[in-house]
């Protein structure tokens, strides 16, 4: 693990034990974004930074779900969550930049509001596209760059400065199937799949 990961790992170790007090904030200002995508998965499911579980509930039965994530605390969240809700997951802790998975393995990947965290946006896409099945399907939702100011000048100033979600998919090989910018413009929700 790189040492920009290991500081995004110590980061959201950190923030794990209060990061659900935003819960209900976040819902209303998400509304229904992150039900809308997982209830697209179908299949062997994999969530990629699946942090605390919000998105556990929305997910249709028949799913066989695996969450990955990189901090160990906020997998123990999501394990607490899984159990309360009964909703049987495989939780695996890893880097989505490099995941302990084989080529194909999934015929759904998912990713909400975590691929801005993610040191390298091009690597972990790379990686979601190499467990994905041909035909596989892979759901984001995710913050994008600032075009207006005052945002614009913080984002030139990102070590890693963020781009379009589905521009970086296409990049690495995904065929972006749609595409909208949601919550005032500052969250694009992409659906593609793997040619």
């Amino acid at each position: 693990m790189d040492e920009r990961t290991e500081r995004v790992r110590e980061d959201w170790n950190r923030m794990a034990a209060g990061y659900d007090r935003g819960e209900r904030l976040q819902r209303l200002v998400l509304g229904g974004v992150r039900g809308r995508l997982c209830r697209r998965a179908r299949g062997r499911t994999l969530e990629v930074a699946v942090g605390t579980g919000h998105d556990l509930p929305y997910y249709p039965d028949g799913v066989e779900l695996t969450g990955l994530d990189l901090s160990p605390e906020m997998l123990s969240a999501a394990r607490r969550r899984a159990a309360a809700l009964g909703r049987p997951v495989v939780l695996v802790e890893g880097d989505a930049q490099d995941m302990p998975f084989a080529d194909r393995d999934f015929d759904t990947v998912l990713c909400a509001l975590a691929l801005c965290a993610i040191p390298d946006q091009r690597r972990a896409l790379a990686e979601m596209h190499r467990v994905l099945r041909p035909g596989g399907l892979l759901l984001l939702v995710d913050h994008i760059e600032y075009t207006k100011a005052p945002w614009r000048r913080r984002e030139e100033r990102r070590e890693q400065p963020r781009r379009l979600p589905r521009a970086v998919a296409g990049d690495v090989g995904f065929t972006v199937d749609h595409h909208e910018r949601t919550v005032l413009g500052f969250l694009e929700t992409v659906v593609a799949h793997r040619p």
